[in-house]
């Protein structure tokens, strides 16, 4: 089959300067190919990162009483779910849910025979939990189980502060509403690190059994749902607030819940943005630079087409058509260049030091977004057309009579 003459044309003028032609599609095919790993390396840290909060201590899904959230701090006792478990088998029964745990939250003292350190603490199902907190890493130790009636676990920073070792006795202290104060004993069985250096250093975890004890309750402060997979928190929370919204409850997830996360979302987003801005510029540029030089070159080739009778709009269109192809191959070069750069960094892995305000290094990946993939191809095809816009009209628009007398 004969290919279209001016597509024909175009690929002959490509192939003219094999040299120039290259460097242009490397020059495309690198931004590309950056693009796609700048972008999978961000995508890699939003999941990891929010993974590391839904497994280390918000779930993927916390029911709670209408108003708890903006009272917490103040009067958590008035925001109570009464007879938690018939809640949680009518939450289990959802499609996509792996199971549903109670959490009482406290605050209060915790005492070494030395000193006191306040402490936030929860009251957990330790079994339950185990699925839930799967990012916490026990330094010493190990965590709760359920035939733990007086264990305790606490964050590395708790165990510092306090000096404490596995076996050790601590006593918690607690005011009740009613302006009483309990205390209850307990044996130090693990010592945690999460990702978060601020929630180690109060954060305190006792068995539920024992938290109903010191406050003298069988209700529960929260509902914490794990679910088979994060992608249908949204979908799995809007089914459960039409289904819990009518009995006083308020369903939160755990990007809601977060506040560290989104932030976070927020900055690498913005990031990335410039990143991709900066690659665009530097594709058009390169592109713009090689475009000109060859049009420079070739002013009396479109000097002898113009005066030949060729209408202006065929030099435009000709000139873009090679722009086109330039950046359509080179975008899929790009493509193909940071897939499989991706894979391979992602088969070794990149170890990453710890965070800001964080405990735990990790092993980052290169995640292949398609989206990623074909937004990074789109820029650097659109860069190429883009940078070819302004030459292409000048050369279109040339005086006969000065192209045919260029370089003379």
């Amino acid at each position: 089959m004969k290919m279209p003459g001016q597509f024909s044309l175009a690929m002959r003028n490509l192939l003219r300067h094999r040299a120039r032609t290259a460097a242009t599609l490397a020059a495309i095919s690198i931004g590309v190919a950056s693009l796609i790993l700048a972008g999978g390396f961000v995508k890699d840290i939003f999941v990891q990162l929010g993974e590391a909060t839904i497994h280390s201590q918000t779930g993927h899904i916390q029911i709670a009483r209408q108003g708890f959230w903006a009272m917490r701090t103040r009067s958590p006792e008035t925001h109570m779910i009464e007879k938690p478990d018939q809640i949680k088998a009518s939450l289990a029964a959802q499609p996509g849910v792996e199971q549903v745990v109670a959490r009482i939250n406290f605050s209060g003292m915790l005492n070494n025979g030395k000193r006191d350190l306040g402490v936030m603490g929860d009251g957990i199902e330790p079994d339950g939990e185990a699925r839930i907190g799967s990012f916490l890493r026990y330094i010493e130790g190990r965590p709760l189980t359920d035939k733990d009636i007086d264990g305790v676990v606490v964050g590395q920073g708790v165990a510092r502060t306090l000096d404490l070792k596995i076996g050790d006795r601590v006593t918690l202290i607690i005011n009740l509403a009613q302006g009483a104060v309990n205390t209850l004993d307990f044996q130090l069985v693990g010592v945690f690190q999460s990702f978060s250096k601020e929630f180690d250093a109060r954060a305190v975890r006792i068995p539920l059994a024992a938290t109903r004890e010191l406050l003298d309750t069988q209700a529960a402060h929260l509902l914490v749902m794990s679910l088979a997979h994060t992608e249908e928190t949204d979908r799995i929370a809007s089914s459960v607030r039409e289904q819990v919204v009518g009995q006083g409850f308020q369903a939160s997830t755990w990007r809601e819940l977060s506040d560290f996360f989104e932030k976070t979302v927020q900055l690498y987003d913005a990031q990335f943005g410039v990143l991709r801005l900066i690659i665009f510029l530097m594709v058009l540029l390169s592109v713009a630079n090689s475009i000109n030089m060859t049009l420079f070159e070739r002013t009396r080739e479109f000097g002898t087409l113009l005066a030949l009778g060729d209408n202006p709009r065929r030099v435009f269109g000709l000139i873009m058509t090679e722009s086109a192809l330039l950046g359509f191959f080179g975008a899929a070069f790009g493509m193909m260049l940071g897939c499989i750069a991706a894979w391979g960094i992602s088969a070794v892995g990149i170890e990453m030091p710890p965070p800001p305000n964080s405990n735990l290094g990790y092993i980052a990946l290169i995640r292949l977004d398609p989206m990623t993939v074909f937004t990074s191809g789109a820029v650097g095809f659109f860069a190429a057309f883009l940078a070819s816009v302004f030459p292409a009209h000048r050369a279109a628009n040339l005086k006969i009579v000065d192209a045919l007398r260029h370089g003379v």
